[in-house]
């Protein structure tokens, strides 16, 4: 699994995933700052990046288009530092590696995390 960090969070989260052996790039290293969330999803798809963001567009985007890549990995907490939730965040990816890499929607918060396979399915 490799990561593709999102413009909302920290250039730093490269390092704390590198640290623990999980390859990271951030956007701001192949793309445009200004690039719209679909450049973004499509850059992570032929690339085979997993994208980790704290912008709830992506899970839109997914539901929206029926996507089945790539996988996406929401951070929903207040303070999206690595210092403040990191090793949650690292925790949650290595415990869902196999769904990440079949594609899945997975929310961390500090009190929860939740996975959703792809496509993601309308609820009625």
């Amino acid at each position: 699994m490799k990561l593709l960090i999102d413009m909302n969070l920290s250039p730093r989260w490269v390092e704390t995933f590198s640290s623990v052996g999980i390859p990271a790039v951030h956007w701001s290293n192949p793309g445009a700052n200004n690039a719209p969330d679909s450049e973004i999803m499509a850059y992570a798809s032929k690339n085979g990046y997993v994208v980790i963001t704290h912008d709830l567009d992506f899970g839109a985007i997914l539901a929206a288009t029926q996507g089945e890549k790539p996988s996406v990995v929401q951070i929903r907490a207040d303070d999206v530092s690595p210092a403040a939730i990191g090793s949650q965040v690292i925790g949650a990816l290595r415990q869902m590696a196999t769904e990440l890499e079949n594609g899945a929607l997975l929310i961390i918060d500090p009190s929860r995390t939740r996975l959703r396979l792809l496509p993601l399915q309308l609820r009625h």
